[in-house]
């Protein structure tokens, strides 16, 4: 069964219609429960994401997340050190550029200041520096508070 087709059958459950006939569901049927709906909700929101992340994975270059070969490896730094650009080996390697110039990086044939692409091998993240916060502790209760909240447990 196609994901698309389960999201439609869903969806008339959660209507509170047959997904054959289109009919209603009668009103004892357990598909009128606020339990089972959520369940169906949820069934319906994780095919989603399914769905979504096979998208997000089709648009990636073919050898995303696989090992390098030492093969691999060694025609990579033949070709950066012949003055390939880094963008032209993502393209014959089929990989990402982050992929390619992380790779470059832990063969020492790169440093983290000339990449182009952030959160790689040298751990640099492309977010931006969190900002700490400074909290102040709680503040402590009077003891006759304390001692209140004490006697009503």
């Amino acid at each position: 069964m196609l994901p698309s087709r389960a999201v439609e059958i869903l969806n008339a459950l959660i209507q509170g219609t047959d997904p054959v006939s289109g009919a209603p569901l009668p009103e004892d049927s357990a598909l009128h429960h606020a339990e089972v709906l959520r369940a169906l909700l949820t069934a319906v929101n994780a095919l989603g994401q399914a769905a979504a992340r096979a998208q997000r994975r089709a648009q990636l270059p073919v050898n995303v997340g696989r090992p390098w070969s030492e093969a691999e490896q060694a025609a990579l730094a033949a070709a950066f050190k012949a003055g390939e650009a880094p963008a032209v080996l993502a393209e014959k390697h089929r990989r990402t550029l982050r992929a390619i110039e992380a790779r470059l990086e832990r063969l020492g044939l790169l440093s983290a200041e000339e990449r182009i692409t952030r959160g790689g091998f040298s751990g640099v993240s492309d977010a931006p520096p969190a900002r700490r916060v400074r909290r102040t502790p709680p503040q402590r209760a009077p003891s006759a508070v304390r001692r209140l909240r004490r006697t009503r447990r």
